[in-house]
């Protein structure tokens, strides 16, 4: 039985068996995209567990040291060292396309400096603990760009797959089969009424040969 009230006319068949072509055409579309989109996103989780192992890494040894340092120098000098950096930083941000989905690409450029300079402070009154500490976090900071860049796309890709697993879906368990309970609905109507016409036009063809045969 169709699904809601429809004309059975050949006119709503050939309607109807057009949009379940388009409509079977745009699931095939629709799971090759999300099918895409697993593998890139798959893709990217692989590369975030290696970025954030990297990343705790440098940080934990940068934070090691620190400790040290500040326990070595104290609070109050290793703030001061601190206070006035001789670089910074700008951070550029652009997009690039993953299967229809915007992601961002962030750099970095120095700032203030020639770019390799990175120890604010002399070397008088600080320890080598410090500069160990800074160096880590010059080491790591590019790796931590681009783990921001990575865990952004993951969300974004994330987003997108399941907007695509709910249309895929939609088609697969509701508009496809209903259109095709249509097309059956019309069909069947179709060939009640032909079957109908059949008859009577056999009726009326009998009764026309029982007149003819009175008649003589």
């Amino acid at each position: 039985m169709a699904g809601k009230t429809i004309n059975p006319t050949r006119m709503e068949l050939t309607r109807l068996k057009g949009r379940l072509k388009t409509a079977v055409r745009g699931h095939k579309l629709l799971k090759d995209k999300r099918d895409e989109m697993m593998k890139q996103f798959l893709d990217i989780v692989r590369r975030n567990r290696v970025l954030r192992r990297k990343v705790e890494e440098g940080l934990q040894r940068a934070n090691a040291a620190i400790a040290v340092a500040s326990a070595v120098m104290g609070p109050e000098i290793l703030e001061q060292a601190l206070l006035y950096p001789k670089a910074g930083v700008e951070l550029d941000v652009s997009f690039r396309n993953i299967m229809s989905v915007n992601v961002p690409a962030y750099d970095f450029r120095t700032t203030g400096g020639d770019g390799t300079e990175i120890y604010p402070y002399g070397f008088a009154q600080t320890s080598g603990e410090l500069d160990a500490a800074l160096e880590s976090l010059n080491s790591v900071f590019r790796d931590m760009l681009e783990l921001a860049e990575v865990e952004k796309s993951m969300q974004l890709l994330a987003q997108e797959i399941e907007k695509t697993r709910r249309r895929v879906n939609a088609l697969e368990y509701v508009m496809i089969p209903e259109t095709q309970r249509n097309i059956r609905y019309i069909s069947m109507k179709l060939d009640e009424n032909e079957r109908g016409n059949t008859t009577r036009l056999m009726k009326v063809k009998d009764m026309v040969l029982q007149d003819a045969h009175n008649f003589k």
